[in-house]
């Protein structure tokens, strides 16, 4: 058991410990997060681990708290792993008595304190608020929703979109930027890079492959295996290793289980949620407007970060086309349901829908030519008659016109300059709320 002077100890180092981390590249989520303060509800971060939660907290601790008005505990600490959540009032009175009274707490990697949701809605009751980070969303949405239903805010922190890539390697675009060569060659130059390694802070500080596989197996080990009190590891990673090498192509969880020899279709099931839980993938269903279809029919499953797939994936002949369609599918608007639309002949990548109304559908090719154009605007055109929309958007490596077909308007745009507009586009909406 701790000591109050150990206790003490913890609490004075981890707070100068997060005073002094790098405050890093300024999320575009953290403009968003000046609306929620005023709110009581407690705000919870989750993501992928080392996603840049902690770095986020650390950057609303100094722009909305001065460095001063806050407590802070990590729960990742070895030391408070397993912390007696009966014993938070001994915490409490240490911070009182080390830094004064104060409102807000900033709870780092909450999930290793068992029943911890007991004390936060008591101190909530109490008036005060709450930032809490943690790496699976449905044990926080699990146990926070038991003790406070509609009292609390989910924000997921995700790796680096292309704008903040660019912000960390110093390069700060705006309107005028796609008209000067100069520019314009060195966003590409960067894009290419983005494509390869993804967005993940502390991989693309350190330049060092072992922090994407590292967090890869923490991921599996402490967020699923031990989480989940499974026992045969090799077979988690089979199957792992098995969907992510396969991303963006339809899978069935039959011919799943028959291919890893697993117990069960609701094992492969529970094994895959577990994965979703932890923001390392997602999968998407076929598009259809009766829910039973789209239950019984194939998925496809993307990875929240193309950093991961050539530190797992095994299979070495996947283009660039394929990364493309990833990080596309990771750029989208997840507050709204993401599919894929196929028929008998045609396929199109993605379908966005919310509120009962189809919003967008989505083709993604590298390069948009002679031999591939028919195929690609036969794929959208089809999923925009059939869903009665007017205009159609193809994203690719590097081309970009303008097509009328069967007076649907087609789009056809780069990527990485979609990326820009789309993120300037997303921050003017958050500075108007």
């Amino acid at each position: 058991m701790l000591l109050q002077q150990q206790i003490n100890e913890i609490l004075v180092r981890q707070r100068d410990t997060i005073l002094n981390k790098n405050e890093g590249v300024e999320r575009t989520i953290l403009d968003g997060i000046k609306n929620k303060i005023r709110l009581p509800h407690v705000i919870i971060l989750t993501g992928l681990r080392r996603s840049g939660k902690s770095t986020l907290l650390r950057q609303i601790i100094k722009k909305y708290y001065k460095d001063e008005d806050f407590y802070y505990i990590n729960f990742e600490d070895e030391r408070l792993i397993n912390f007696p959540a009966d014993r938070f009032n001994e915490l409490y009175e240490s911070l009182v008595s080390l830094f004064g009274n104060k409102k807000t707490f900033f709870l780092d990697e909450i999930q290793n304190v068992r029943n911890f949701e007991t004390f936060i809605r008591r101190f909530y009751d109490e008036g005060f608020k709450f930032f809490i980070t943690g790496s699976s969303a449905s044990l926080l949405s699990k146990e926070i929703g038991t003790k406070l239903t509609g009292r609390h805010i989910d924000i997921i922190v995700k790796p680096f979109s292309f704008k903040e890539f660019l912000a960390f390697n110093k390069l700060n675009i705006d309107k005028t930027s796609f008209y000067k060569t100069e520019t314009k060659l060195l966003i590409k130059k960067y894009f290419d890079n983005y494509l390869i390694n993804g967005g993940m802070p502390e991989y693309l500080t350190y330049n060092d492959q072992d922090t994407l596989t590292n967090t890869y197996d923490d991921t599996i080990i402490k967020d699923i295996a031990v989480r989940h009190n499974i026992k045969n590891v090799a077979v988690l990673r089979q199957l792992y290793q098995q969907i992510i090498t396969n991303f963006a192509n339809k899978f069935s969880f039959t011919k799943l289980k028959k291919l890893i020899n697993v117990g069960s279709v609701n094992t492969i099931k529970k094994y895959i949620l577990y994965l979703e839980d932890t923001y390392l993938v997602k999968t998407i269903n076929k598009f259809d407007y009766s829910f039973k279809k789209q239950i019984i029919n194939d998925k496809k499953l993307y990875v929240l970060d193309n950093g991961f797939i050539r530190v797992v994936s095994q299979k070495f002949t996947k283009d660039n086309g394929w990364l493309l369609e990833n990080l596309v599918f990771n750029s989208l608007n997840h507050n709204c349901n993401i599919y894929y639309y196929s028929s008998e002949s045609v396929e199109c990548d993605f379908i966005t829908y919310s509120q009962g109304r189809v919003l967008n559908a989505i083709q993604v090719c590298y390069d948009f030519n002679e031999d591939n154009r028919e195929r690609e605007i036969n794929g959208i055109k089809e999923a925009m008659i059939k869903l009665k929309l007017k205009e159609g958007l193809i994203l690719t490596y590097n081309n970009e016109e303008d097509l009328k077909v069967k007076g649907k308007k087609i789009k056809i745009r780069p990527l990485w300059k979609w990326l820009l507009e789309e993120n300037t586009q997303k921050s003017k909406n958050l500075q108007k709320k």
